[in-house]
């Protein structure tokens, strides 16, 4: 299938690959643990809860890697396995659009450049790669590629046990589809045992609920049964083929995280949120000594000649309870906003520096290090470095120019493959659609504003706007572009347009406050600053603002010490509710609308905590007051819609 010719082919084409045959017996092992958090594990380690990972620190080279924005799987994950960009290698999200409009789920052959395995592959080295993000349909490789499809089991007949509606490309090479899927655990055949106690308080009544999306348990049946599926088939592939290269990817610690982060060591809870904890709050912890054991499975199998590398796209912010406590009812925590920025990585074995420590790596550097431990170049077209002061050899030049192929390009130009409707239903399930989150286009254009490329960012989102006219946030992103070109008049006109489109939405006055500082006008700054905190109490950026400007939050004339007092408590029994305890929240409530009746704020949080209560009276009741003291407030009129007792507006 692939052999020595291509390397010669590549040789004959400029593309000197110096590593080539050089050393049959070096093998790299890629664990990709999605979602395991830095601080998380320092914490564990710290009390002897995750004894491999620790001995990876002590014996190896390691550093928290540094990922990229947006915080999102697919496009961390590609990045990772080809060196290149998103705007390169062209995955932007969980979904994209078909050429009929439909979404479905990102898939291998959207993918631009070239992976790691293709690379490999026409080098002559066996790769063995599981679960790897957008890796359907199974692309031909020099060994097995098990694609991320492996995993999807709502795309299977009769229940979760049964083999696949269609397997084609799940599994490369196809003859070994079936004896391959045959060793998947499906969620239906997690017995009781396998994770109670260890990962869920349950009773078995409630273990034996049918499976469900909508449901929190079958969440993490599906979580834990795929990322076993995966160890076990990772480490089937290393006993029995030996590939030179092999990568793992466990995708359990990022749903488990989504799913019961806020409940990590969470104290003081209430109400529903302690019922919850009762039953998932050591959850996310389990998972962390899951993947401990993971590591210290595949390090058994490592022999001299093997190098492990054990990394994470992003950490999780853990304990966090969630702004709206409404949206943990069915323990379902919204898109990225909880990821951070660092992961992890780890080089153990063959030809590291034991005790190293890794000097501020980047997902870039991933592909040109894993390539040098292949023996083989790393391209002058990867912008990432290779990880040299963790490896305990020279490093060799850069003679290849380039690994992409022509014929590639052409080939995913013409290809347009739609996929069960089923995934794109598991992703909203846990938030990645439908969310302030962008979709592949605009995180591309987005991308393209992060590196400075406002010209091609100008252009994407004035061609994203010609098919979608209607969408405000399209326009709040051209505005952001036209004032990064300074074209300011321009963008105070986009801006008009976004907030006509939705009035509520904090960042086009926060856009709009920017450019009047550009402009030497503080005053409307400040104005517009206000607005955006009116819509959004807590929004960041605009309070970081006006501290910067010395500008209270509010104007003087409202600016008193009773309304400073008041706010303080509004804060508290924010807190409060986010903790369950609705009682508390209301006692404070009362307390800050005994200092300052006309706190329209008081009754707005009043009204969210009686919705959280199931009293959607009581919270039209309050909406209706906080609307009375601020006739023009867009939020809560918008708000008190949404319970479908709007009043007519002035």
């Amino acid at each position: 299938m692939f052999s020595k010719a291509v390397c010669l082919f590549l040789l004959t084409s400029a593309l000197a690959l110096t590593g080539c045959g050089d050393s049959p017996d070096r093998r790299v092992v890629v664990l990709g643990i999605d979602s395991l958090d830095p601080e998380t594990i320092d914490l564990l380690v710290s009390e002897g809860q995750l004894p491999n990972l620790a001995k990876l620190r002590t014996g190896g080279a390691y550093g928290r890697l540094r990922s990229s924005r947006p915080i999102l799987s697919p496009i961390i994950w590609t990045t990772i396995a080809t060196g290149k960009s998103p705007t390169e290698h062209g995955i932007g999200h969980f979904v994209a659009s078909s050429s009929s409009g439909e979404r479905l789920p990102v898939t291998s052959q959207m993918r631009k450049v070239e992976a790691i395995w293709n690379i490999a592959s026409r080098a002559d080295k066996q790769v063995g790669v599981v679960g790897w993000w957008a890796s359907w349909p199974a692309e031909r490789v020099n060994g097995t590629l098990i694609s991320d499809h492996a995993g999807y089991h709502f795309l299977f007949e009769e229940g979760l046990g049964s083999g696949p509606k269609d397997d084609t490309g799940v599994v490369h090479p196809a003859e070994r589809t079936q004896s391959l899927l045959e060793k998947m655990k499906r969620p239906d055949s997690v017995r009781y045992e396998d994770i109670v106690p260890e990962f869920v308080h349950i009773d078995r009544e409630e273990f034996a609920r049918p499976f469900d999306f909508k449901d929190d348990l079958s969440h993490f049946k599906w979580a834990w049964s795929t990322a076993e599926s995966y160890r076990g088939l990772g480490r089937h592939l290393l006993e029995n083929d030996r590939p030179d290269l092999t990568m793992v990817y466990i995708e359990g610690v990022d749903s488990s995280s989504h799913l019961f982060g806020h409940l990590f060591r969470a104290e003081g809870l209430e109400g529903e949120l302690a019922e919850q904890h009762a039953r998932y709050g050591g959850t996310v912890e389990a998972m962390y000594r899951y993947a401990d054991s993971i590591v210290g499975e595949y390090l058994g199998l490592m022999d001299e000649n093997t190098t492990l590398v054990v990394l994470s796209d992003h950490g999780f912010q853990l304990g966090l309870l969630h702004d709206d406590p409404s949206k943990t009812r069915d323990l379902r925590r919204v898109s990225e906003k909880y990821h951070r920025i660092e992961g992890i990585v780890y080089l153990y074995g063959n030809g590291v520096v034991p005790g190293t420590t890794l000097r501020e790596p980047e997902l870039l550097d991933i592909a040109p290090t894993l390539l040098t431990l292949l023996d083989l170049p790393a391209a002058q077209d990867m912008p990432g470095r290779v990880l040299a002061e963790g490896l305990a050899f020279e490093v060799p030049a850069r003679s290849v120019a380039t690994y992409e192929v022509e014929a590639r390009k052409t080939e995913v130009a013409q290809r347009d493959s739609a996929v069960d409707p089923a995934i794109v239903d598991h992703l909203a399930a846990l938030g990645y659609i439908d969310t302030p989150s962008p979709q592949n286009e605009r995180n591309l254009a987005n991308i393209h504003f992060a590196e400075g490329n406002y010209e091609e960012a100008l252009a994407a989102y004035r061609a994203m706007l010609e098919a979608r006219p209607q969408d405000p946030s399209l326009h709040s992103s051209l505005a952001g572009t036209l004032g990064a070109l300074g074209r300011y008049d321009e963008a105070l006109e986009a801006i008009a347009v976004a907030v006509e489109l939705d009035p509520i939405n904090p960042e086009p006055y926060h856009n709009r406050a920017v450019i009047y500082e550009r402009q030497g006008k503080p005053g409307l700054a400040v104005q517009e600053y206000r607005t955006a905190l009116r819509y959004r109490p807590d929004y960041e950026p605009a309070r970081n603002s006006l501290a910067r400007l010395g500008a209270p939050l509010e104007e003087k004339r409202v600016a008193t010490p009773e309304r400073s007092k008041a706010r303080k408590l509004v804060d508290t029994a924010s807190l409060a509710a986010r903790r369950g305890a609705y009682e508390e929240a209301n006692r404070l409530l009362d307390e800050a609308e005994a200092l300052d009746p006309t706190f329209a704020l008081v009754h707005h949080y009043r009204a969210n905590v009686a919705y959280l209560r199931g009293d959607r009276e009581a919270a039209a009741a309050s909406l209706a007051r906080a609307i009375a003291l601020e006739p023009d407030n867009a939020l809560f009129r918008e708000n008190l819609s949404r319970l479908g007792t709007a009043p007519d507006a002035d």
